[in-house]
C-alpha cells in the first residue's frame, strides 16, 4: 500500500501508465467473437465490440487498416481479430486497436489458399493474358442454370449485344462435385472445336458468397485446366471482393457476371450512336468534298482556254521574239563592225612593213655612227697602247739585260743576289738580253762591292 504521505496520482498520469502497462504487457494478441455494435463514422474509422456469452471487449479499427478489410463487417458475424491492448485516456475506456479481421474458421483455408497461389504462380499457371475476342460471336457460359449469375449475364447480353450467340454448360458451382464438373465442361468444349468453329470465347462465373461457398474455384486442378484451355477464359466468380485461385489463371477476370458480359460484348446503343455520328461525318465530309471539288472545277473551267486563243497568244508572242531576235543581230554587227574596224587601225598603226622599216631606218643611223666612231675609237686606243709600251719598256727588265746585265737564277729558277747564295759546283743559268748561259760556279766570293749611294753593286 502506499505510503499516507505519497504525492496522489492524476486521472491522466494513472491512465497513460495502466495504457503503457497494458501495451507492453499484453501487446499484440488474436481475439475471437461476435460482433456486435459495428459503427461507421464519416471519418472512415470502424467501431466494433467483441464479445463472447461471458465477456465483451470495445475495439477500434482505423481507416488505414479498414480499406484491407474485404469480407463486410456485419453484427452478429463471427471474427478473428489481430490487434494491440490499449487504453483510451481521455475516458479510460480498456479497447483493442485492431490491424487485421478475418472469418472465424477461415484462417486454414485461407492460409492453403495462399499457399496454393504462391505454388501455382511460381510455375507460371497464372501467366494468361490472351486477349478475348471483342464480341465473341460464340460465348459459351460455365456456371448454374439456376443462379442468379447466368440471368445477369443473359440479360446484360440482351441489352448491350444480342447478337452474340450464347450456350449455357449447365455445371454445379458450388460443392465437392463443382471443381470435376468444371474441369470436364474444360475439356470437353476444347477437344471438340470442329463442332461449332464460331466458338471463341468461355466465361465461368457465378454469384457470391461466403469463402467456404466460393472454394470449389481455389481448385488447383481446375486452374491448371484453365490454363491450358485453347479457348480464351474470363473469369467473374463472386462478387468485387471476392478473388479465386480461377481468376488468377484466366486470361481476363471480370469482379461481377453484370460486369464480365459488359466488358465481352459493346453497348449496342453506344455503336448505333457512334454509328450514327460517323454516318454524319461521311455526310459532311462527302459535302465538303463535293464543294472543294466543285470549287477546283470551277477554277480550272476558268483557266481552260480555246485552243485559238492559246494560238494567236503563241504567234504573237513568237513575232515580239522574232522582232528581238532581229534587232539583237542588226545591233551585234554593229558592234562587231565597229570593233573590227578599231583592230584594222590598231593593226595598221603596228604592221609588220612599216616596223621593219622603221627598224631598217634606225639600222643605216646605227651603222653610219658606227663608221664614224671606230677610227676615232681605233686612234685612241692606239695611242695609249703606245703609252703603256714606253712605260712597259721604261721599267721592264729586259731594258737592262739590254745594257750588258745579266740575272742569275738557281736550277728552282730563284734569283741568286749575293755570292754567298752559292756554292762551287753548283750550276747557274745566266739571262742576258739575248739568249741564256749555263754556268758552273767554281769559287764564291763573299765581298760587299756597293755603290757610291751605299747600295749594293749589282
Amino acid at each position: 500500500m502506499p505510503h499516507p504521505e505519497d504525492a496522489p496520482l492524476s486521472v491522466s498520469e494513472l491512465n497513460r501508465r495502466a495504457r503503457q502497462a497494458l501495451e507492453q504487457d499484453v501487446g499484440e494478441v488474436w481475439v475471437e467473437g461476435e460482433l456486435s455494435g459495428v459503427s461507421r463514422p464519416g471519418s472512415g474509422h470502424i467501431y466494433f465490440t467483441l464479445k463472447d456469452d461471458r465477456a465483451q471487449l470495445r475495439c477500434a479499427l482505423f481507416r488505414t487498416r479498414a480499406r484491407f478489410v474485404a469480407a463486410p463487417m456485419r453484427d452478429g458475424d463471427r471474427v478473428k481479430v489481430r490487434g494491440q491492448v490499449s487504453l483510451f485516456e481521455p475516458r479510460g475506456d480498456y479497447q483493442l486497436i485492431v490491424e487485421a479481421v478475418q472469418a472465424a474458421g477461415v484462417g486454414e483455408l485461407l492460409a492453403a489458399f495462399e499457399r496454393l497461389k504462391t505454388r501455382l504462380d511460381t510455375e507460371g499457371v497464372f501467366a494468361n493474358a490472351r486477349p478475348l475476342p471483342y464480341p465473341p460471336r460464340h460465348l459459351l457460359v460455365l456456371t448454374s442454370p439456376t443462379g442468379a449469375a447466368i440471368r445477369d449475364v443473359l440479360a446484360v447480353l440482351a441489352a448491350r449485344w444480342p447478337l452474340s450467340q450464347v450456350t449455357l454448360i449447365p455445371v454445379p458451382v458450388q460443392g465437392r462435385e463443382a471443381a470435376p464438373a468444371l474441369i470436364s465442361a474444360l475439356g470437353l468444349l476444347n477437344r471438340q472445336p470442329a463442332l461449332d468453329p464460331t466458338r471463341d470465347a468461355i466465361l465461368i462465373t457465378r454469384g457470391g458468397g461466403s469463402l467456404e461457398d466460393l472454394w470449389a474455384f481455389n481448385d488447383e486442378h481446375l486452374a491448371r485446366a484453365i490454363f491450358h484451355s485453347r479457348l480464351p477464359v474470363m473469369s467473374a466468380v463472386g462478387h468485387e471482393v471476392d478473388v479465386t485461385l480461377a481468376d488468377f489463371a484466366a486470361d481476363v477476370r471480370a469482379p461481377t457476371p453484370s460486369a464480365a458480359a459488359e466488358q465481352l460484348v459493346p453497348d449496342r446503343r453506344e455503336r448505333y450512336h457512334r454509328i450514327e455520328g460517323l454516318a454524319e461525318r461521311l455526310r459532311r465530309g462527302q459535302h465538303a468534298q463535293l464543294e472543294t471539288e466543285a470549287q477546283r472545277l470551277d477554277h480550272l473551267r476558268a483557266r481552260l482556254r480555246h485552243p485559238g486563243e492559246v494560238l494567236a497568244a503563241r504567234r504573237k508572242q513568237l513575232a515580239q521574239l522574232e522582232g528581238r531576235l532581229q534587232q539583237a543581230m542588226r545591233t551585234r554587227l554593229v558592234s562587231e563592225r565597229r570593233s573590227a574596224h578599231h583592230l584594222r587601225q590598231r593593226l595598221s598603226l603596228r604592221s609588220p612593213e612599216r616596223l621593219l622599216e622603221q627598224a631598217g631606218q634606225r639600222l643605216m643611223r646605227a651603222r653610219g655612227r658606227l663608221h664614224q666612231a671606230m677610227p676615232r675609237a681605233l686612234a685612241r686606243h692606239r695611242e695609249r697602247l703606245g703609252g703603256l709600251a714606253r712605260e712597259l719598256q721604261a721599267v721592264s727588265p729586259l731594258a737592262v739585260l739590254g745594257r750588258g746585265y745579266a740575272i742569275l737564277e738557281d736550277t728552282q729558277g730563284r734569283v741568286v743576289r749575293r755570292a754567298a747564295d752559292t756554292a762551287p759546283g753548283q750550276r747557274l743559268t745566266a739571262r742576258l738580253g739575248e739568249g741564256r748561259l749555263d754556268l758552273t760556279v767554281t769559287r764564291a766570293d763573299a765581298c760587299d762591292t756597293r755603290t757610291d749611294d751605299g747600295k749594293p753593286s749589282e
